[in-house]
């Protein structure tokens, strides 16, 4: 028990001591496919698990391969941040949408989620007029509302593989 609280304290005193001079963000790349299919489990493994039952955890990627995610990054619009050479979260866009944000856990809270989103509402308006739209996890309607995201209605999305639906929010900047 008091080794477990020593570790603890420690990753929480790393936690406190990291900064954004740590991070970097650049355009991802086809070799960058790998790193963000297993960010986005580990990010709806550590920080959707509160909002959704583990059934919805376990099918929420569906049949989703790295390759996926490769096609994703062909279209030019993924923007990666990085520490220490690593992947540590994403942001997607397309005209008029802010499509995917994932981060991972143990770098939740760092801002960098405040800097993915403005990068992607700039790529979501470029070469669009009106309003940007995404679709929020229940556990992320907030982060959002933070920046000026309104909640316009509720809905589902299910990857194919049978079982619970996801719920989501459909919000609009």
């Amino acid at each position: 028990m008091k080794r477990t609280r020593q570790v603890s304290h420690s990753k929480h005193h790393r936690k406190l001591h990291m900064d954004m001079s740590e991070f970097s963000f650049r355009r991802a790349d086809r070799k960058d496919a790998k790193a963000v299919f297993e960010l986005t489990k580990s990010s709806i493994n550590g920080l959707a698990a509160a909002s959704y039952s583990p059934a919805q955890i376990r099918n929420w990627m569906g049949d989703r391969t790295p390759e996926f995610y490769e096609k994703l990054i062909e279209n030019g619009r993924m923007t990666v941040c990085l520490r220490g050479g690593a992947v540590v979260a994403f942001v997607d866009s397309e005209p008029g949408e802010v499509t995917r944000l994932f981060v991972l856990p143990e770098v939740a809270g760092f801002g960098l989620g405040r800097r993915l989103l403005e990068i992607g509402v700039a790529e979501a308006r470029a070469g669009h007029t009106g309003a940007i739209r995404l679709e929020a996890t229940l556990n992320a309607e907030g982060f959002y509302k933070k920046f000026g995201f309104r909640t316009v209605g509720r809905g589902h999305f299910s990857h194919g593989l049978g079982g619970d639906l996801i719920e989501i929010i459909h919000m609009e900047l």
